[in-house]
């Protein structure tokens, strides 16, 4: 049986396992416009997951688990009411979960995922297109692979519905919500004796 071998000389076998995604270099944030004119930039800091692959898209399954409370706008006010139940209301709901549902092959590094995001203990389907930014082997003797995403939500559809109407027209927070993902995962390769 011959094996798939991937650009940085990795087979689909030595692939398989169990992914981490490590903290310190991966990151979860988003952009919705203020007051129908400025951007504003948050990021969640809470983050937990694995990737569990038989070395190919298709044999491979995600989960995502994000800190609702480690949402952060660098403004304390605005953060706190981000926390409360006109929005995220992290004391009922502490937690947003991804799981996929199915991954495809769009090219050597472009994927298409599909999975049910729940926000809320709201869970909708959602797609998006993830790139692998590069993989290889750390000093350290781990496998490393690093992917980015970016998806666009309503958030009215996880029961984030409050705003406030502006005299001028329109609305204080749009509804449309652009989400950037970066992750870096990592795997402990075993090493063959032999």
């Amino acid at each position: 049986m011959s094996a798939t071998i991937d650009k940085t000389g990795a087979t689909a076998q030595s692939l398989a396992g169990t992914w981490h995604i490590d903290v310190a270099h991966s990151g979860v944030g988003f952009t919705v416009t203020h007051l129908m004119m400025a951007k504003v930039r948050g990021q969640f800091t809470d983050i937990a997951g694995t990737v569990q692959t038989d070395g190919t898209p298709e044999g491979s399954r995600i989960e995502v688990e994000i800190g609702a409370a480690s949402v952060s706008t660098h403004d304390d006010a605005r953060d706190a009411h981000l926390r409360s139940a006109d929005f995220f209301d992290v004391q009922k709901f502490p937690k947003i979960r991804f799981l996929s549902t199915a991954i495809k092959s769009k090219g050597e590094d472009d994927f298409r995922v599909t999975g049910d995001l729940t926000i809320r203990d709201v869970t909708r389907p959602i797609e998006m297109d993830v790139t692998r930014e590069g993989s290889g082997r750390d000093p350290w003797g781990s496998d490393r692979a690093g992917f980015s995403a970016t998806l666009r939500l309503d958030r009215r559809d996880f029961g984030l519905t409050w705003n406030q109407a502006l005299e001028a027209g329109g609305v204080l927070v749009s509804n449309d919500v652009r989400l950037t993902v970066d992750v870096e995962l990592t795997h402990k390769t075993e090493q063959l004796a032999g």
